[in-house]
């Protein structure tokens, strides 16, 4: 089923809403834009282009229902003026990877925790029907059960899987003391376009289809058996919408994002390869180049998404392969 199928009676309940998306010109928060735009909803972009880009939003700022803000989560007056009169906010904006936040706990602090507690407080002031917030698998940390339920987690295991719990007990204390409706999602390694494949922290996917591309040899970090479930961007706008129109009875709770199904990274090389193949055969000679384990990475990672079907009505339009495939297809014409 293809996204638009699967949200069509949900898109309808957005016409005419105002959205604000936090981190909008980042790779999940664009793509969130685009759709909601497309459904007849009024989306102000707030981002302060650290890790976003503007030419991700580029074409939506031709649409007159866009509003692009630069501004910073950090700053409790510009929460405040961007959730004016809005009707929902999808919270995106965060400095993520794991290394990052290990090498500057302060900064992935700043930004995920005393950020989001500007985010809740403005949507609190101004009257915010329903926050939706980007949650992630790292709170899980070293929890050996698989796969994972929400109600279980395990020890932490990097300061981003501690600034995204703690954003977790915060909507919570929201929710019970002011009545905000909130609703986390726990995202389990999104890929698609538009996620940046360039820098020291950029996220495997994006990474290695452009070594590939270039002709060079990725680097797995580990022997390569370590997994996750690689989730779609398309999964991932599916589940933001639902969460946005789902019944009261689904929010205080957080929901994991996911395809259920585990992939480990030489399967996910094997995979890149074979579909990238078919623009450059030349790759099938490539190998991978093994290094040692990082700090903080959680070695294996399967989601439940069992409550996510059930409260949230989510349903993966894209198994892992299917969007590979279409993410190969998009890097293959970009020039980065």
């Amino acid at each position: 089923m293809s996204l638009s199928k699967s949200l069509h009676k949900h898109s309808w309940m957005l016409q005419g809403t105002k959205i604000v998306v936090t981190g909008g010109a980042g790779f999940i928060g664009s793509n969130l834009c685009e759709y909601l735009l497309a459904q007849g909803a009024s989306v102000v972009c707030l981002d302060n282009l650290s890790t976003g880009s503007r030419e991700n939003i580029t074409d939506l700022e031709k649409n007159p229902h866009f509003t692009f803000i630069q501004g910073d989560i950090r700053d409790l007056s510009t929460c405040l003026a961007a959730f004016a009169r809005a009707d929902y906010v999808l919270h995106q904006a965060a400095l993520g990877s794991v290394p990052r936040s290990i090498k500057d706990p302060h900064t992935t602090n700043e930004i995920n925790v005393a950020g989001f507690l500007n985010a809740l407080e403005a949507a609190r002031q101004t009257g915010v029907k329903r926050f939706v917030y980007a949650s992630s698998s790292s709170v899980y940390g070293d929890l050996t059960e698989s796969p994972k339920v929400e109600e279980r987690t395990g020890n932490l295991l990097s300061p981003y899987a501690v600034s995204k719990y703690t954003n977790e007990l915060y909507a919570g204390v929201y929710q019970l003391l002011h009545g905000l409706p909130c609703i986390g999602l726990r995202y389990f390694n999104v890929f698609g376009r538009r996620q940046n494949p360039l820098g020291e922290y950029a996220a495997v996917v994006p990474r290695f289809i452009n070594q590939l591309k270039k002709g060079e040899r990725p680097t797995i970090f580990g022997d390569g058996t370590q997994s996750r479930d690689f989730t779609y961007i398309d999964n991932v706008i599916q589940a933001n919408v639902k969460a946005l129109t789902s019944s009261p009875e689904s929010t205080g709770k957080c929901y994991n994002v996911a395809c259920g199904a585990t992939i480990s990274l030489n399967q996910l090389f094997a995979t890149m390869v074979s579909l990238a193949a078919r623009y450059q055969p030349d790759v099938v000679n490539i190998q991978p180049i093994y290094a040692p384990p990082r700090p903080g990475d959680i070695p294996f990672s399967l989601a439940s998404i069992e409550r996510s079907k059930k409260l949230l009505d989510y349903h993966p339009t894209h198994s892992f392969e299917e969007g590979l495939a279409e993410a190969i297809d998009w890097y293959w014409t970009q020039d980065y």
